[in-house]
């Protein structure tokens, strides 16, 4: 027979995991339902900002139009959701939305849904506002016309991307140009616009919803992670620049959108399906909808939606670049030697 002791022991550690683990869930029950709250009631009656919620991420990444030559020269379209899941968490929340675009059509549609879908008590009509990253010359009017919409600005979301997969030698300047003008300087631009508003305010949040491949570059990407670098590394020098102005600067790194209709990805390089696949190592939209209102709500400086393995490719290149660089070289040669069987 056990000493009276230890069963006390026993029946201690028995009737205390059960205690541990309720507790534990309801901690983490009532800090969701928190974050939840904060949510709702952060953006009631803020003037919020979407970029290219007619046809950017969200409604569908934009395509560049170039002939296809060659196998290995293909445009990505991901028709996802994740501006249009935003636009409505925002819209519901009591936000005055601005929504911007390049298709007027496509703009209205969008906001025909959102107000069907809503109570027009408790929610302000979005307005409209045409904008194209690709024309640099309209971006100034365009900056004044969604300055002019309520007169200030408290919330911009940079929801534009245009991608590319070729290998380097196989794209135009002009090509490279254009994903630059898209990706690049047509949101800095647009987020030079607003700033002196925001700073005279000394109040406002720029948030970037960015590719991984701003932090990580793999083969036969080379203009699109240019441009993410480069958009970047703008947003995380401007962010240190505006803080003593009471402007917060946020950026969102994410792997590839789930959608239920997307492709599987084309690629057969060794780490690029692992690395960049919609399924199963994608995020949903309502993943991001959900940690970009987290991101403005708690101001984070920079989140990254990954799973475990694109996490770990960051790291390597940080701390391994010789192996990190290895494996992408092995990848490509695997990939052109399945194609030329």
């Amino acid at each position: 027979d056990s000493p009276p002791e230890m069963d006390a022991a026993w029946t201690t550690t028995i009737l205390l995991v059960p205690c541990v683990v309720v507790l534990t869930a309801g901690f983490f029950y009532l800090y969701g339902a928190i974050i939840s709250l904060l949510s709702k009631t952060s953006v009631r009656n803020k003037v919020v900002v979407i970029t290219d919620a007619s046809s950017g991420l969200g409604k569908g990444e934009a395509d560049i139009n170039i002939p296809v030559f060659e196998d290995w020269l293909k445009c990505s379209s991901f028709l996802c959701f994740c501006c249009k899941v935003c636009a409505g968490v925002f819209h519901r929340g009591g936000a005055r939305l601005i929504l911007c675009g390049k298709n007027w059509e496509k703009l209205e549609e969008l906001a025909d849904e959102l107000e069907n879908a809503s109570d027009p008590t408790v929610t302000f009509p979005p307005k409209l506002v045409l904008l194209d990253f690709g024309d640099m010359d309209s971006m100034a009017a365009a900056a004044a016309e969604v300055l002019d919409c309520y007169g200030c600005l408290d919330i911009l979301i940079f929801n534009s991307s245009m991608k590319v997969k070729a290998p380097a030698q196989s794209l135009s300047l002009e090509t490279d140009k254009l994903l630059m003008d898209n990706n690049y300087f047509g949101p800095i631009t647009l987020a030079k616009g607003v700033l002196p508003s925001m700073v005279s305010r000394r109040s406002g949040h720029l948030l970037l919803v960015n590719s991984i491949q701003g932090k990580i570059a793999v083969p036969f990407r080379t203009a699109y992670a240019a441009s993410k670098h480069a958009v970047q590394a703008f947003f995380d020098c401007l962010r240190a620049e505006v803080e003593e102005f009471g402007v917060s600067v946020s950026t969102i790194n994410h792997t590839f959108i789930s959608c239920s209709a997307a492709p599987a990805p084309a690629s057969r390089a060794l780490l690029g399906p692992l690395l960049f696949s919609r399924k199963p190592g994608g995020v949903s939209p309502d993943e991001v909808a959900a940690e970009i209102v987290r991101t403005l709500s708690n101001k984070r400086n920079e989140v990254l939606i990954a799973p475990s393995l694109p996490k770990m490719a960051i790291y390597a290149r940080s701390f391994f670049p010789n192996v990190f660089f290895a494996v992408m070289a092995a990848g490509v040669k695997n990939s052109a030697a399945s194609d030329n069987m």
